[in-house]
């Protein structure tokens, strides 16, 4: 039986749960403010709060790879429980690992987040297209195969990333742009949505670079980064009903108490269907 592809997914959780993803991002600062210790014991704990919380109530969770594997192997463990309890409560997990690579290389990322045997098998992955967007073929072709999807990095809010972003090519659009195109054709035909989405960040203002890619829009920058769900309009323009608006410390500083972390997810998605409008 062939997979409902993860953009079909992604459109019906919006519509039903709201249009948010929280990150999952037990960087130490936000341990210490819960009172854990920067230890496995209190990755644990912050993890499964965050799970329990809100899996069953949000659209996406987007657990940052990299806060667990410092932790090494008892990280990664406690990275492959959080993945399979918070799909379990319906939740669409969305693993940020930016991966990019050649070749067999990028044929075992793919294999790791999209091949349904992993046991880190998520919704959809987040990679990076700057070896060429041609080097995502083995994670395009894989989420393909399992109904996943990847978040493909065009216009991300750092920087130092306008100098390669912003770069020209030789009929003058910027390799954002190209980029974007390319996930344009991945998508063509697709609905209610495609299954390849663009990481676009929430502050960066005017874009400049045309979004009708057909797919999701992951916006980063909500909430501590200084990006309201106000600013998705002015940001995203005609596209802006395809974004996944991204929180991670907007909600994670209301913790440990799981109240807290519900109200504070609720509250920004509210926000944004008061900005985003519904057609």
């Amino acid at each position: 039986m062939t997979p409902e592809p993860f953009g079909a997914r992604l459109r019906h959780a919006m519509d039903t749960r709201g249009p948010l993803c929280v990150g999952i991002d037990p960087h130490a600062s936000l341990l210490t403010s819960w009172g854990l210790n920067d230890d496995i014991a209190g990755l644990e704990r912050f993890t499964r709060t965050v799970v329990e919380a809100l899996a069953d109530r949000v659209a996406v969770l987007k657990p940052q790879s990299a806060f667990f594997e410092r932790f090494g192997s008892r990280g990664i463990a406690v990275l492959e429980k959080a993945v399979e309890e918070a799909r379990a409560a319906g939740a669409l997990v969305l693993m940020d690992a930016k991966r990019g690579d050649i070749g067999s290389t990028m044929g075992a990322y793919a294999a790791t987040y999209l091949d349904k045997d992993s046991p880190l098998f998520s919704d959809a992955v987040t990679v990076s297209p700057y070896l060429g967007f041609g080097s995502l073929r083995p994670a395009l072709d894989a989420a393909a195969a399992s109904g996943a999807g990847v978040f493909v990095l065009a216009l991300t809010s750092n920087p130092e990333g306008a100098e390669v972003q912003r770069a020209t090519v030789a009929d003058g659009r910027t390799l954002a742009q190209v980029m974007l195109d390319h996930m344009a054709a991945e998508n063509e035909g697709a609905t209610p949505l495609g299954s390849v989405g663009a990481v676009v960040g929430a502050t960066l203002g005017e874009t400049g670079v045309d979004l009708s890619v057909n797919g999701p829009l992951l916006a980063p920058g909500i909430g501590a980064q200084g990006a309201t769900p106000a600013d998705l309009p002015s940001v995203f323009g005609a596209a802006v009903r395809n974004v996944v608006p991204s929180v991670s410390r907007g909600v994670l500083r209301h913790g440990p108490d799981a109240s807290g972390l519900r109200e504070a997810a609720v509250r920004f998605a509210d926000e944004v269907r008061s900005a985003v409008p519904e057609s």
